[in-house]
């Protein structure tokens, strides 16, 4: 039995472990899921060699989380095996394998639905963010709050076919930002990099960008091809910005007219009251009738 709650620790610890690398991982501003993808892969040690796994060496910070996940993986992997192996070698327990096995089922189904849980991801993630910027020198910044990823706004790489919309154009031709489409950076195919690129660049086949927008006018432009469509496309998305930004601006005006006008009403609920009160001084004072 004690090899079995030994082995459910351990399987505990490595969740929250590979929990705190994940978010402080996304404070780094690696997206939650190649922060997740990376802390399992370290902590596992299986050690996938992509992009991703590249941006994570070539950032101190993201190396030393790494390197830290790598030493406890390794200590924590041997002490699950050490505890798998007792928990069924041991017969010396005065308890049947089947119960064993079935504490163990038990106690793995209950760790998933946690480590699973929405609710629980969301307060665990606040809780670590709150306990590195306070007890860690890591530049702790929620950059999905700072672009308001979590609504309807995303950041989205896409690879450049050569009969897509844009490629073998100009970003000044293209007029993205008429979309409400911000290109943050390009990644050539000869391996360079643009970073905040202006009107001049040039889009070519081959290329993957970076795009922060809102998450329907990115799929549409994922989808868009050339030629005459692939315009009307881009008109039609261009009219729907612009009614948007509109509509956006009356509600700003509405909400701006509406926070002068309880500014004013508390302004004259102070008027009032202390009108009232002042009544109620000079009544206090006067003689009684004799």
């Amino acid at each position: 039995m004690i090899s079995v709650i030994s082995l459910l620790v351990v399987l505990t610890l490595s969740i929250l472990i590979t929990r705190i690398a994940t978010v402080a991982l996304v404070h780094t501003g690696m997206s939650r899921e190649a922060a997740r993808f990376q802390a399992r892969s370290a902590f596992t040690g299986v050690g996938f060699t992509t992009s991703e796994a590249e941006q994570v060496v070539n950032h101190p910070v993201r190396r030393r989380i790494i390197l830290l996940l790598m030493l406890l993986g390794n200590a924590g992997i041997v002490s699950a095996v050490s505890s798998l192996m007792l928990t069924f070698v041991n017969v010396n327990t005065g308890m049947p394998i089947w119960a064993r096995i079935g504490v163990l089922l038990v106690g793995i189904t209950v760790l998933w639905a946690l480590a699973t849980s929405s609710v629980v991801d969301r307060w665990l993630s606040l809780w670590i963010s709150w306990a590195l910027e306070r007890w860690t020198d890591l530049d702790v910044r929620d950059y999905e709050a700072l672009l308001q990823l979590q609504g309807e706004y995303e950041i989205v790489e896409m690879l450049v076919e050569p009969d897509d919309w844009w490629a073998n154009k100009s970003l000044s031709e293209l007029r993205l930002q008429d979309e409400g489409v911000l290109v943050l950076g390009i990644q050539r195919a000869d391996g360079r990099y643009i970073g905040a690129p202006r009107g001049n660049t040039v889009i070519e086949p081959g290329d993957e960008l970076l795009l922060y927008g809102r998450e329907t006018v990115l799929h549409d432009l994922d989808c868009r091809k050339q030629g005459r469509r692939g315009d009307q496309a881009h008109a039609r998305m261009v009219a729907i910005q612009r009614e948007t930004m509109r509509r956006e601006n009356l509600e700003d005006q509405i909400v701006t007219e509406l926070e002068k006008l309880e500014r004013e009403l508390e302004e004259l609920e102070h008027e009032v009251v202390a009108e009232l009160e002042e009544e109620g001084a000079s009544d206090g004072a006067q003689p009684g009738a004799g």
